[in-house]
């Protein structure tokens, strides 16, 4: 990890679990936050009043300024400020919540910014960003060959690239009255979103279950209706881990047979919830918020995976970079029969131009994604179903965050 500047400790603002200070211009430090918003919420922006300045002894007084990059930093927790502006961003669902958590700790520590997130899934962001509309773009998978093509010609001298900021994993999650410990596997799981197996005592699954009273109710699947990174994921363990009972290529577009489909994290979760006898995939974090139960995965592991946060970062711990350059897709093993090793992770990552940067939201990207990748922006995370990323891999992305230009 390069080293981080020092800076004068001024002015803490408490948020949560954080304790938050700034140093900046003007309005740059507000009075004490508010609440952060709910998780809904798609603009994070702090305000207030006054100003501060710091000497070089670190001591703060009422008045004067300081130049538009500055720190806060109090308790450990440094958010380096970039001034007022505005970032706009879009894409990925399965880490809106993680972004909700973000936007409320910056816009508490750094007023005047404003940083805004459109939960449209993982292919709208990234053809937005494409289309020049937006600085940054959350997608569940590394861009394809033909999306690095697109993204040259609003990436003015260079093409987009694949930041990882957000571990999670895939919760196959359920809705079974009188079940709430299921256990599935690769092949049963694509039979089961493939409508090969339709009855939820199904010998397949009873199998798997010794001891559980399954009922004989029809399986009622669900899956998103638009592209996701999330389907992304979950096709490309079946494909891997299914023994060949998936029979379509791994995909943001959903190829399965049968079932119904819902919109977003949210749509599908707030589906299975209302649904009895249903089954679909959701990020952790929003299982969690909707009280959905998850699957555990036989995975031929001595016992069957939970699906935990804890048990993911086994899993993602031994994620290879395969990207090039400043790129830093992954690699992640969906096959994997580690004991406690659960399969089936994703990583978001945030799509951003190397060269060719929008000039008037460089400052503040950087900035915010400065603190997202940082420990204190990791941990942040952890609380809400997610996984903090390797170290090795965060200080990765750290390296890249300044070259952006």
């Amino acid at each position: 990890m390069p080293p981080r500047a020092t800076f004068p400790l001024v002015r803490p603002l408490t948020h949560g679990a954080l304790v938050l200070a700034c140093a900046v211009p003007l309005a740059a430090c507000g009075s004490d936050p508010a609440s952060p918003p709910p998780a809904a919420t798609s603009t994070q922006s702090a305000s207030g009043s006054g100003s501060a300045s710091a000497s070089t002894s670190g001591s703060a007084s009422a008045s004067g300024s300081t130049s538009a990059s500055a720190s806060a930093s109090a308790s450990g927790t440094t958010i380096a400020c970039a001034g007022s502006g505005q970032l706009l961003g879009a894409g990925s669902t399965a880490q809106a919540n993680a972004i909700d958590v973000w936007k409320a700790a910056y816009g508490s520590a750094c007023s005047g910014a404003t940083i805004t997130y459109g939960a449209s899934g993982s292919g709208a962001g990234i053809q937005q960003f494409n289309q020049g509309k937006l600085a940054f773009a959350g997608s569940d998978s590394a861009l394809k060959p033909a999306e690095v093509d697109a993204s040259k010609s609003v990436c003015t001298g260079g093409q987009g690239i694949d930041l990882p900021m957000v571990g999670g994993l895939v919760s196959i999650v359920y809705n079974i009255d009188g079940v709430d410990n299921l256990v599935l596997d690769g092949p049963t799981i694509a039979k089961i979103f493939n409508s090969q197996i339709t009855t939820w005592n199904d010998p397949a699954i009873t199998a798997l279950n010794p001891g559980t009273t399954l009922p004989s109710a029809d399986i009622q699947t669900i899956h998103r209706g638009d592209d996701s990174g999330t389907t992304d994921n979950l096709t490309q363990y079946l494909a891997k881990a299914s023994d060949g009972a998936w029979p379509y290529p791994a995909a943001k577009a959903w190829a399965g047979q049968g079932g119904q489909s819902a919109s977003g994290s949210a749509g599908v979760s707030a589906q299975v919830k209302q649904v009895k006898n249903s089954i679909s995939y959701v990020e952790l974090s929003f299982a969690q918020t909707n009280n959905l139960d998850s699957a555990a995965i036989d995975t031929g592991a001595a016992t069957p995976v939970q699906a935990t946060p804890a048990n993911a970062a086994t899993t993602l711990a031994a994620s290879q970079v395969t990207g090039t350059g400043s790129d830093l897709a992954l690699t992640l093993d969906y096959g994997t029969q580690q004991d406690g090793a659960y399969p089936l992770v994703l990583v978001t990552y945030e799509i951003v131009c190397d060269k060719g940067n929008k000039s008037g939201s460089l400052d503040l990207l950087k900035s915010f994604f400065t603190y997202t990748a940082s420990n204190q922006g990791q941990q942040a995370i952890g609380s809400q179903g997610y996984v903090p990323l390797p170290d090795a891999l965060t200080s990765k992305v750290q390296a890249v965050i300044p070259t952006l230009s």
